[in-house]
């Protein structure tokens, strides 16, 4: 009687065992997620995308891992990257790349080792392997913008200097036919500018050239983003104008929050990086573990990059404006009150009734 107990519990335990419920059991491992940031700059790559990513992925997944490479702006670094990444087990790639031209051949190269391309913020050109792309409607981004710009303009066609960013960069050449499409016919483009890698530098010279040609005489500045906004403010500021003219942004760096604040940019755009991060983290843990997308996804978006259509989760952008800070980046947490009102800005916070 008491062996056939004994025997009895042995079967159980070994049938427990079986299932995956004893200590014997097969553990399946976690999968790898690479992330692969494309630079530093602007500050949000690291301060919020990498973060909300990582946190999305591992609420999904507690046993998964990222493996996360910023390219520090270099195109041949995060092909060196994202080999690495791919030798190191890598199951799916979430590629931000320096050159969206240059990522064929990192997304070449995954699909050779059948690990799937999520293109992220930016989409990779020319190849038919990307699965899904992730970032923001850009279209809406430039209508933002020009809208904005004209809300804040007074007079009838007022002279307007352009700082479209990169010609190179293919969000910047979309953001530039946007905003076209709002403001041409009510403004004079008095001065145009491509500006070389979209940097700070190259339109404070850009404006301090414009604004020696007009005598000072603008009534606006269209920047794409915070940085090139930056740059028009210094050339404002140094060649000394009564009134600063109305300044368009992007990106909603810290900076440029502050300097709407202080009245020194008129907007800037919020593209809500959580929204774009936890997709992304939701798609490579699908893609991980082999689990269908639902077609409500993507809404039916999708994006040509010249080789196919790529289903596409586009994140709709909002205007950020002094009488907007609280509702949009602080409501958000993509900024505190903290960050925003240091000592150098206190008192315009008090008066935006942000402290």
């Amino acid at each position: 009687m008491k062996l056939g107990r004994i025997a009895a519990l042995f079967i159980l335990a070994v049938s427990v065992a079986a299932c995956g419920g004893g200590p014997t059991s097969q553990v399946v491992p976690g999968k790898k997620v690479a992330l692969l940031l494309p630079e530093s700059a602007p500050a949000r790559y690291e301060s919020q995308d990498l973060p909300l990513f990582r946190t999305k992925l591992q609420a999904l997944c507690a046993d998964c891992t990222v493996l996360y490479q910023n390219a520090g702006g270099d195109a041949a670094t995060q092909r060196s990257q994202a080999d690495a990444v791919i030798a190191a087990g890598a199951n799916v790639l979430v590629l931000d790349p320096v050159d969206p031209s240059a990522g064929f051949a990192i997304a070449s190269t995954a699909a050779s080792h059948h690990v799937p391309v999520v293109a992220y913020d930016r989409l990779v050109m020319n190849v038919s392997s990307v699965r899904y792309y992730v970032g923001f409607d850009d279209a809406a981004i430039g209508t933002l913008q020009g809208t904005a710009l004209l809300a804040a303009l007074k007079g009838s066609h007022p002279a307007v200097v352009m700082l479209n960013g990169d010609p190179a960069d293919r969000d910047a050449t979309a953001l530039k036919k946007a905003v076209h499409t709002v403001i041409d016919g009510k403004v004079v483009v008095a001065r145009e500018f491509d500006t070389p890698a979209s940097s700070s530098d190259a339109a404070q010279a850009e404006m301090t050239q414009a604004l020696t040609g007009l005598s000072g005489k603008v009534d606006g500045v269209y920047a794409a983003n915070d940085e090139m906004a930056s740059g028009a403010l210094a050339a404002i500021k140094a060649a000394k104008l009564t009134t600063t003219p109305p300044i368009t942004g992007g990106d909603s760096e810290l900076g440029a929050v502050q300097r709407i604040v202080a009245g020194d940019q008129y907007m800037t755009v919020y593209r809500p990086v959580r929204q774009e991060a936890e997709a992304a983290a939701q798609l490579a843990y699908d893609l991980a573990y082999g689990v269908g997308v639902a077609p409500a996804v993507t809404g039916g978006n999708t994006m040509d990059n010249g080789a196919v259509q790529v289903p596409a989760v586009l994140v709709q952008p909002v205007a950020v404006t002094r009488r907007t800070v609280l509702s949009t980046v602080i409501a958000d947490g993509f900024w505190t009150r903290a960050q925003i009102c240091t000592a150098d800005y206190a008192a315009a916070c008090r008066a935006a009734g942000l402290s």
